[in-house]
This record gives structure tokens, C-alpha cells and sequence, in this order.
């Protein structure tokens, strides 16, 4: 009997290590089954811009801490009109660290897109491991803008929407009339905003005199429709002769601080070159005193 007890003695106590293993990893994958995946939140906005090119941006968030943030590495399809035709993919994108992409709307769109005067797009996201699928749909108006001006330095901006295969002007729509710069736009007067009359017409007087235009005094005028609800983002663009001709001027050839080299100012060359010059003097000074010094020693 005593030749079989120690190894039956080892069995159970293999046995009770891998039931405690075991149990040990039992609460770790109950944990892991019940973690619950964030709702994510997809966006489409639609852009009409000057008339020849439309574009959406699909945008990706989700509430986490209380707190909606932007969404990155979150690949999403899209389409036109419904998703159950394939022929109506117009492509597909990633989401950017800003939460969105952008998305220019293709020619093989066309043929859905002239079909009606309101359109569908529809955004739908790949389910992964922080979030399920996702889905939302946005639907606009086809509308255009028209942009004049008029004597006086005048704008004039005209919304008309497709109505029925005829463009039709739209009352009571706010618009911006404004100014194109580099770092955003620019409003033209002190009103923010304009709402279109029964004409679906806004005016507006240009007020930003003495601005600097390109090299002819050129400026871009502007007149936008933003975050519609029903026509979405439009926009359309004028050049005027309104405003300062800008004249480049360079001190490339010229003394300065900045200059290139060879070209600084004669007051911080007298400057630089004179310091120099005396450390030398200081150093040839002391070279000599220190051999006098040597000679007076040997002597």
C-alpha cells in the first residue's frame, strides 16, 4: 500500500491546483463578458461649394466620462439614397485623431443624384472591440447660391432651391455675406447675419474699406448658408477691385537685423569686429608681458 500513496497524494494535489487556477480565472472572464461597448455617434454634413464640387464630412464621437469626444480610427462606408443597392457606395474613409473625415461626393454619383431634388446620404460604421455598428442618415435640398454686386460696393446674394426640376428662390433662410481671408472669414458689415426676402435675395453694403487685396486689390466676396438643417452648407464666391493693392516689398539687398549674410547693419559689424579685435590685443598684450617676465627670471 505504501508504494501507491505518495503518488495518489500527488494526483489530488495536481487536481486542487488546476480547480484554484481555475477558479481564479472564472471572474476574469465574467469580467471580460460583461464589459459594455461605448455608443458611438456618426455625423454627415453636406458642402456645396461655389456651385462645382460637393463634399461631405463624416464625423465620429461617442460619450465617454459624461463628455461627447471625438472619435478616431473609426472606418466608416458610405452611400446615396439607401443601402441596399451596392451600386450606391460612394466610398469609404477613416476618422482622423479630430474625430472626421472628408468625403468628395464621385461622378458615379450622378445618376442617383439627378433623380430628385432631395437627396439621402447614409453613413454606417464597422462594428470593432470599443464599439458596435453604427448608422445615420442625412437628407438635403438641392440649393445653390448666386452672388452680384451692384453700385455702391453692394452685395447682392440669391437662394434658389430645386423645386419640381426648377430652381425656385427660398424666403426667410440666414445667410453670411463676408470677406475670404487666410486665417477665416471676414464679415462685410457689422451684421452678422442676413435672412433672404420673398425674392430669396439678402443685400448688403461692403464697410471694410482700405483691406488688403492681392497685388491688383482683388478680393474674394462670400455668401454662405451654414449648418442648414434642410440645404445643408452652401457657399458661393465672387472676386471684387475692392480693396488695397497689396505691394510686395523685400530688404533682401538691404542692411538689417535680418538680413543675409554679408548684408547686416555697418553699426553691429563696427561692433562685432571691434570686441574681437581687442580680445586679440588683450591676448598679444599678455603673451608678450608673460616672455618679459621669463627673461627677467633667466637674467
Amino acid at each position: 500500500m505504501k508504494p501507491y500513496s505518495k503518488p495518489k497524494a500527488m494526483r489530488m494535489k495536481n487536481v486542487f491546483k488546476i480547480i484554484a487556477f481555475v477558479v481564479y480565472l472564472i471572474p476574469t472572464f465574467l469580467l471580460a463578458a460583461t464589459v459594455e461597448k461605448n455608443t458611438l455617434v456618426l455625423g454627415v454634413k453636406y458642402y456645396n461649394d461655389n456651385n462645382t464640387a460637393q463634399h461631405l464630412v463624416i464625423s465620429a464621437k461617442s460619450k465617454i466620462d459624461g463628455k461627447f469626444q471625438k472619435i478616431g480610427n473609426i472606418a466608416v462606408k458610405v452611400f446615396i439614397t439607401n443601402d441596399s443597392n451596392k451600386n450606391n457606395f460612394i466610398g469609404a474613409g477613416i476618422t482622423t485623431e479630430r474625430g472626421e473625415f472628408i468625403l468628395f461626393i464621385p461622378p458615379s454619383a450622378k445618376t442617383e443624384w439627378v433623380k430628385s431634388a432631395t437627396q439621402n446620404f447614409i453613413a454606417i460604421s464597422a462594428d470593432n472591440k470599443l464599439y458596435d455598428e453604427a448608422r445615420t442618415e442625412t437628407t438635403i435640398t438641392k440649393a445653390k447660391i448666386k452672388i452680384d454686386t451692384a453700385d455702391g460696393k453692394i452685395v447682392n446674394a440669391k437662394l434658389l432651391v430645386l423645386t419640381d426640376s426648377v430652381w425656385k428662390p427660398m424666403t426667410g433662410v440666414e445667410m453670411v455675406l463676408a470677406v475670404k481671408r487666410l486665417d477665416g472669414n471676414l464679415n462685410i458689415s457689422e451684421t452678422a447675419t442676413y435672412t433672404t426676402d420673398a425674392a430669396g435675395v439678402v443685400t448688403g453694403e461692403f464697410k471694410r474699406d482700405s483691406l488688403p487685396g492681392d497685388s491688383k486689390g482683388n478680393l474674394v466676396l462670400l455668401a454662405n448658408v451654414i449648418d442648414n438643417d434642410i440645404y445643408g452648407n452652401l457657399s458661393a464666391e465672387i472676386n471684387v477691385p475692392w480693396g488695397k493693392p497689396l505691394i510686395y516689398t523685400t530688404n533682401y539687398n538691404h542692411r538689417s537685423l535680418f538680413a543675409r549674410r554679408g548684408h547686416s547693419p555697418f553699426w553691429l559689424e563696427f561692433l562685432a569686429y571691434g570686441i574681437i579685435i581687442a580680445v586679440w590685443v588683450v591676448i598679444i598684450y599678455l603673451v608678450i608681458q608673460i616672455k618679459k617676465i621669463v627673461k627677467l627670471g633667466l637674467e
